[in-house]
């Protein structure tokens, strides 16, 4: 009973807008205790927040950027069970992936979707090879499955998908995931784990780790981004999620630890939405490198992508590399009519897969693991490695439940599979905005647009091209803990991933409105538009 009545107050509270102050939670955090410490705010470390303080556990996140800054905001755009992962018959891991898409599906109804993906056939044993392993993942789905997979003759496939590649069609293959918008429902589990009492921070970095008198971990120095200023935070359990930067975190607490975590970037080109003009994406099951890759409508563009290239550093920016765009252009324009060329690129992206291996670094390759790993080093810090978005909820329970044990705390049961994630609105409901910028604010959408009528200027278009208005800057700034025009237009809007030329267009304006908002001076707004004129430059792809 209490667990339920836990979920019903935080539902409550996520109308609350006041409810996610970045000074008040700050002031909670400086020289803090805490049963629970998480230490990185992207996908994984929100989840173990929203779990840990949904069971009433009290606890504190510190994020060294913005949250989801990192590998978080760079995905795909899929919330996927794995259809490759079939193949190397890694049969356990497409089951947890399906069943936690379901959830996902349910409890985030305002930012995850139903996508359906087509298959093109170019031979005729692709139809039994590709239709059996479809119905296999419908079957592994189960009861959460979101449609059934189909055969389409080669006319279907062509009204599915104009601009595929007509010579030698066959037909294709239907099959259906989830798509979902991730640096959007990083914010979102940001204001769940609030709304149940627990203090983040983003800008906030964790330079050191406390050690008690028996030499196990208790806490952390941290420095405020923007003040400068240096405080300790105590917890009883400190969960390192720091994704492709954990190793980072582990050698804090131990110098000797083992380096687990294997870069390995993916990169996506964003094109106009018409080399893909219907609501369906394409899946292609051949590349040069044996990947499948994905060419998918999102947010008015299209998402090619990705590879998958081992990087011997993590790097909070990376950047794309020729050879990586190269592939991406050839073997997207062998399934396209219209061939994309580098101009047609509205934006390039690059993200870093945190990939486990299990022997250290210098083991073989075969034992990096697409999985994700708990470990409990001797200092007791307690690490979540590896996984994906589709799992972050699954990832954070089984986190938990470790780090109860090393915390030694009471053990309150997990509660987030039926749990609602902030924003929440029925599929159903007339009311969920049908615009799709506005949509992903959910049950947030009348307190966004009354925002944005509050001056003129702010009712106008944020830039040339961009369809939300000038406002949700200012909305960003004050209810959602933006601090950077980087936070504004590359994860609260997602105008840098979509059109990077728009969005540095848009820097000027943006950083006016977050100064008024922030009370900071002209010199501020200078500093901002050259450092995000800069950053963007670096999602242009050149001739």
């Amino acid at each position: 009973m209490a667990t339920s009545n836990r979920v019903r107050e935080g539902l409550a509270a996520v109308t609350d807008p006041q409810a996610f102050s970045r000074g008040e939670m700050l002031a909670r955090c400086d020289g803090g205790s805490f049963d629970v410490l998480v230490i990185g705010g992207g996908a994984s470390g929100l989840g173990v927040a929203v779990d840990a303080a949904q069971r009433g556990y009290s606890t504190c996140l510190l994020e060294a950027e913005d949250f989801a800054k990192g590998t978080s905001s760079r995905s795909t755009k899929l919330v996927h069970g794995g259809v490759r992962y079939l193949e190397q018959m890694d049969i356990a891991l497409v089951m947890e992936a399906l069943r936690e898409r379901g959830l996902m599906h349910e409890n985030a109804s305002h930012l995850v979707h139903d996508l359906a993906f087509i298959v093109p056939r170019y031979s005729w044993w692709e139809a039994p090879f590709y239709g059996v392993g479809l119905k296999l993942y419908d079957l592994l789905a189960g009861k959460r499955n979101l449609a059934p997979s189909r055969m389409l003759s080669r006319d279907d496939t062509l009204a599915a998908i104009p601009n595929v590649s007509v010579d030698g069609l066959l037909g294709g293959i239907e099959y259906h995931d989830g798509q979902f918008d991730d640096a959007r429902m990083a914010i979102a589990l940001a204001r769940t784990a609030a709304s149940f009492g627990a203090a983040l921070v983003n800008h906030c970095r964790v330079t050191a780790l406390r050690h008690g008198p028996d030499g196990m971990v208790n806490g952390v120095g941290a420095v405020d981004a923007e003040s400068g200023r240096e405080f300790d935070v105590r917890a009883k359990v400190i969960v390192n999620a720091c994704g492709i930067f954990a190793d980072s975190i582990r050698t804090m607490a131990d110098a000797r630890a083992e380096p687990m975590i294997e870069p390995a970037q993916g990169v996506h080109l964003v094109l106009p939405r018409a080399f893909q003009p219907s609501d369906r994406a394409i899946m292609v099951p051949h590349t040069d490198d044996g990947r499948v890759l994905f060419v998918i409508p999102w947010h008015g563009r299209i998402v090619v992508g990705t590879t998958d290239t081992p990087m011997e550093r993590a790097e909070i920016e990376p950047r794309a590399l020729p050879e990586e765009i190269d592939f991406i252009l050839r073997n997207a324009g062998r399934y396209l009519e219209r061939q994309p060329q580098r101009a047609d690129v509205c934006s390039v992206f690059a993200g870093m897969r945190p990939l486990v291996h299990e022997g250290g670094r210098g083991g073989a390759t075969k034992s990096i693991s697409r999985s994700h790993k708990v470990l409990v080093d001797p200092s007791g810090l307690v690490s979540i490695l590896g996984g994906k978005w589709t799992t972050y909820r699954k990832m954070a329970e089984d986190t938990l439940d470790r780090a109860i044990d090393v915390g030694m705390l009471t053990r309150r049961p997990c509660a987030t599979e039926s749990l609602r994630i902030h924003g929440w609105m029925s599929r159903t409901d007339p009311a969920l905005p049908a615009e799709d910028w506005l949509r992903v604010y959910g049950a947030d959408a009348p307190l966004v647009q009354a925002v944005c009528a509050e001056r003129r200027e702010w009712s106008a278009p944020l830039g040339a091209g961009v369809p939300m208005p000038l406002g949700v800057a200012a909305h960003a700034a004050r209810h959602e803990m933006a601090r950077t025009v980087d936070d504004v237009l590359a994860r609260r809007t997602r105008c840098l991933l979509l059109d990077a030329r728009a969005a540095r267009a848009c820097a000027r304006s943006v950083a006016t409105v977050m100064a008024q908002e922030l009370g900071r001076d002209s010199a501020w707004v200078e500093r901002e538009c050259e450092s995000f004129e800069a950053l963007a430059d670096g999602y242009v792809l050149g001739a």
